[in-house]
C-alpha cells in the first residue's frame, strides 16, 4: 500500500478493531486509540521528509474506482495540503490525550468517532477526484454529529442539528454543481470522469462559471465560516466537548479555506476573480465583527469560538488578494489558527474540569494558584494576538503585506481586527489571571498534571518554532502557491477563444506559452495567452 493510503487508512483499521474491545477496558481503549494516532503521525512524517520543493503533486496513487461511472481513487500532496494533513496528525493524538480524564461514558464510542473523524479528514485533504473527495467530505459530518450530539453540553442537540443543517445544504448545492461540471466535460470530450486535473479546464459560459462558483463557494464559506454564515460555529463550539472542540477549531474549519484554494477558485477562476471584491468585503466584515462580539462575551469558551470569526476573515481576505505573500500568509495563518485556537479550547477544557464552568466572572487571580497554567496561557494567548516571535506574527504579517500590495484600504480595515483581537485577549487574561481570588473554591484548583504538560509541550514547541524559522513550511508551499496564483489569475477568458479541446479521449490542457504584463512583471500577474493540448 503506498504511503498516503497508510496515513488515511490507519485510523480507520484502528476504529474498526475497537469494535473487538470489550467496552469495560476504557484503560486499554484509551492507550490503543493513542497508539494508533500516534502512528499516524510517526507515518505522517515521511510526508515532510520525502516531499521535494515542486508545485507538483507528489505521492500520488491513481487507482480505478468505478470505471463505468469514471471514478477514481486519487489522492495526492502538494504543497497546499502537505501541512494540512500533518496539522490532522499532529493535533489528533494531542486530543486523545486530552480527553483521558473528560470522557467517562461511552468511552469506546467515542474514540471510534475520533478515529473515523480523522480518516475523513485526511482523506478529504488529500483527494484528487471529485467523488472521493465528496465522500469524504462527507464522511466528517458522521462522527462530529455523534462527538457533539452525545458528548456535548446542555443545549447539544439543538446545535447538532443546526451544524448539521446548515453543512448539508452547502454540500448538496456543491453535490449538484460537481455533478453539472462533469458531464459539461463528458459533453465536450466524450469520457465521464471526476478527476480533478482534467476537470480545471472545462470550457463553460460565464453565466454556468459564476453559478457554479457560487455553490461550491457557498458550501466552503458555511465551514470557514465566513459572516453571514457563521452562527452555527458558536453553538457548537460551546456545546462541543472539548475535544470536539478542538478538532472542529483547529482542522474543521481550515476545510472551508483549503476547498476555496484547491477547487472553488482554480475551477472557476474567472468568477473568483469577479467575486474577489465581495469576498474580501464579507471578509472584512467578519474580521471586526468576530473582534466586536468577542469581546463582549462572559464565557471563555464563546470568545475564543467569535475569535475564529474573526481570524478566518483574514485568512479568506488573504486568499482572494491573490498574490504570493497573502496566500502564503492565509495558509500559514490556517495551521496557526489551527494550533493557537486548539490551544485555547484545551485550556478551557482544563479549567472547566476543575470548576465546572467557563464564566469569567468566577476566575480571577488564577495565576498564583496555577501558575504553569498561567503561563503556558499566556503564550498560546499572544500567539493568537500575532506578537513576535510566536507563530501568529508571521501570518498575519505575510496577510497584511500581501493585502496591503493589492489595496491599502483593505489593510487599514483588516489591521483593526489585530487591535481589537489583542483588546479582548488581553482584557480577558487579565480578568480570569490577575487580581485577587474572589471565590475561595478558586484557592484550592490543581494546577496543571504530568499528563496536560505533556498534552500541551508539544504545542508550545511548534508555536515557537513556526514563529522563529518559518522558512521550512514556506519554501515548500511556495512553488504551489505561485502556481495557484497565476493559473487563477489567467482565468478561461483568454484562452478559450484560441484552443480547441483535445481530440482523443482522456485529453486535458496544459500550460503552453506565458506572456507577462510589462507594467505588472511579477509573475502572479503573467496572463496565460495560449493554451495547447497534451493527449495522454
Amino acid at each position: 500500500m503506498d504511503l498516503l493510503s497508510i496515513i488515511i487508512f490507519l485510523p480507520l483499521a484502528g476504529a474498526v478493531l475497537l469494535l473487538l474491545f470489550p467496552r469495560e477496558s476504557e484503560r486499554a481503549i484509551r492507550g490503543f486509540s493513542l497508539i494508533v494516532s500516534l502512528a499516524a503521525f510517526i507515518v505522517s512524517l515521511r510526508l515532510l521528509t520525502g516531499f521535494q520543493t515542486s508545485a507538483e503533486m507528489q505521492f500520488v496513487k491513481h487507482i480505478p474506482w468505478i470505471p463505468s461511472l469514471g471514478i477514481s481513487y486519487i489522492v495526492g500532496v502538494d504543497g497546499l495540503s502537505l501541512f494540512l494533513v500533518l496539522l490532522v496528525t499532529f493535533l489528533q493524538p494531542i486530543t486523545i490525550l486530552s480527553a483521558f480524564r473528560a470522557i467517562t461514558e461511552r468511552v469506546k464510542e467515542f474514540y471510534i468517532c475520533m478515529l473515523l473523524l480523522e480518516t475523513s479528514m485526511i482523506g478529504a485533504f488529500v483527494a484528487l477526484d471529485l467523488f472521493l473527495f465528496y465522500v469524504f467530505w462527507e464522511l466528517m459530518l458522521i462522527p462530529m454529529y455523534f462527538l457533539i450530539g452525545i458528548w456535548g453540553g446542555q443545549q447539544r442537540i439543538y446545535a447538532t442539528i443546526k451544524f448539521f443543517i446548515y453543512t448539508m445544504v452547502g454540500s448538496l448545492l456543491m453535490l449538484v454543481a460537481i455533478l453539472v461540471l462533469v458531464y459539461t466535460y463528458k459533453s465536450q470530450s466524450g469520457v465521464l470522469t471526476f478527476e480533478l486535473d482534467k476537470l480545471y479546464w472545462v470550457a463553460m459560459s460565464t453565466r454556468t462559471q459564476w453559478l457554479l462558483f457560487l455553490a461550491f463557494a457557498l458550501s466552503f464559506a458555511i465551514k470557514v465560516p465566513m459572516f453571514p454564515f457563521h452562527t452555527w460555529l458558536p453553538d457548537a463550539h460551546v456545546e462541543a466537548p472539548t475535544a470536539g472542540s478542538v478538532i472542529l477549531a483547529g482542522i474543521l474549519l481550515k476545510m472551508g479555506g483549503y476547498g476555496f484554494l484547491r477547487f472553488a477558485m482554480p475551477l472557476f477562476p474567472d468568477a473568483a476573480l469577479r467575486a474577489a471584491p465581495l469576498v474580501a468585503i464579507l471578509a472584512i466584515i467578519g474580521i471586526i465583527y468576530g473582534a466586536c462580539v468577542a469581546m463582549v462575551q462572559k464565557d471563555v469558551k464563546k470568545l475564543v469560538a467569535y475569535s475564529s470569526v474573526s481570524h478566518l476573515g483574514f485568512v479568506m481576505l488573504g486568499l482572494f488578494v491573490l498574490n504570493t505573500q497573502a496566500v502564503e500568509g492565509a495558509i500559514y495563518q490556517m495551521l496557526n489558527h489551527g494550533l493557537s485556537t486548539g490551544a485555547l479550547f484545551l485550556l478551557v477544557g482544563v479549567i472547566y474540569e476543575r470548576r465546572h464552568t467557563r464564566f469569567i466572572e468566577e476566575f480571577g487571580g488564577i495565576t498564583k494558584v496555577m501558575p504553569v497554567y498561567a503561563a503556558i496561557f499566556m503564550v498560546v494567548t499572544l500567539s493568537s494576538i500575532g506578537l513576535p516571535p510566536l507563530n501568529g506574527f508571521i501570518g498575519e504579517f505575510l496577510i497584511l503585506i500581501g493585502i496591503f500590495k493589492a489595496k491599502a484600504v483593505y489593510a487599514a480595515l483588516a489591521a483593526t481586527g489585530v487591535v481589537l483581537g489583542a483588546i479582548y485577549m488581553l482584557w480577558m487574561y487579565q480578568r480570569v489571571f490577575f487580581g485577587e481570588v474572589k471565590h475561595a473554591v478558586n484557592r484550592t484548583l490543581r494546577d496543571l498534571t504530568p499528563r496536560e504538560v505533556i498534552v500541551f509541550a508539544p504545542v508550545i514547541a511548534l508555536i515557537f518554532f513556526m514563529g522563529v524559522y518559518p522558512n521550512p513550511l514556506i519554501s515548500r508551499m511556495e512553488p504551489a502557491v505561485k502556481k495557484f496564483v497565476t493559473e487563477v489569475r489567467a482565468g478561461r477568458g483568454d484562452y478559450m477563444q484560441i484552443t480547441r479541446f483535445a481530440e482523443q479521449a482522456g485529453g486535458k490542457w496544459m500550460p503552453a506559452v506565458l506572456e507577462v504584463d510589462p507594467e505588472h512583471p511579477d509573475e502572479e500577474t503573467a496572463a496565460l495567452v495560449e493554451k495547447e493540448t497534451e493527449l495522454e
